[in-house]
């Protein structure tokens, strides 16, 4: 399958924080994702502290090669937000759901992986939209592969390979997205 360019699906929104983080090892890449845990959870309490509207979830889309550590990363975060079964890559089934259980009541998070889609309207055709309406966490591995049709992320997580290690790239294009960056 030839693979789609990988920044095919840039947002046309201003990013409004932009940080990099040196990933020396899994274990820098595992502190990252559990602060991102931690920004998560911060951010979400904010929004039901304030009296606001109530969390409306974050989409995330990961960008990287195969073997850059989206997994692990997705991975690490979810361990930290107190999942503790398995965390499989969704490569197969497309979709893994997960709900943890935070202070202020159940949190829902969608782990997609669209590398095997070929085209962008088998993201239509899956019938995914219903997911990113939900107020829920959704982190996207591969998000190009679905064209514009995700609609614009809160943050792109992009992850190169450097030496041994990873260098992330965190983009936020919502205030909810710069929130967590800002924690990170």
């Amino acid at each position: 399958m030839p693979d789609q360019p990988r920044h095919a699906n840039r947002p046309s929104a201003a990013v409004l924080l932009e940080r990099q983080f040196a990933l020396a090892d899994e274990a820098a890449t595992t502190a990252f994702g559990e602060r991102f845990a931690q920004a998560i959870v911060a951010v979400r309490g904010a929004a039901s502290a304030t009296g606001q509207r109530t969390f409306n979830g974050l989409q995330v889309q990961l960008e990287g090669d195969l073997g850059a550590g989206k997994t692990t990363l997705v991975r690490a975060t979810l361990r930290a937000l107190g999942h503790t079964g398995r965390v499989r890559s969704p490569t197969y089934t497309l979709v893994e759901p997960y709900t943890v259980e935070l202070p202020d009541g159940e949190l829902a998070l969608y782990h997609f992986d669209l590398y095997r889609f070929n085209d962008p309207a088998e993201w239509a055709d899956a019938g995914f939209r219903e997911y990113f309406d939900s107020g829920a966490v959704c982190l996207v591995e591969w998000p190009q592969r679905a064209g514009s049709l995700l609609g614009g992320p809160d943050l792109v997580f992009s992850l190169d390979v450097d030496g041994d290690g990873r260098v992330l790239v965190a983009r936020a294009y919502s205030e909810p997205g710069k929130a967590c960056l800002e924690r990170c």
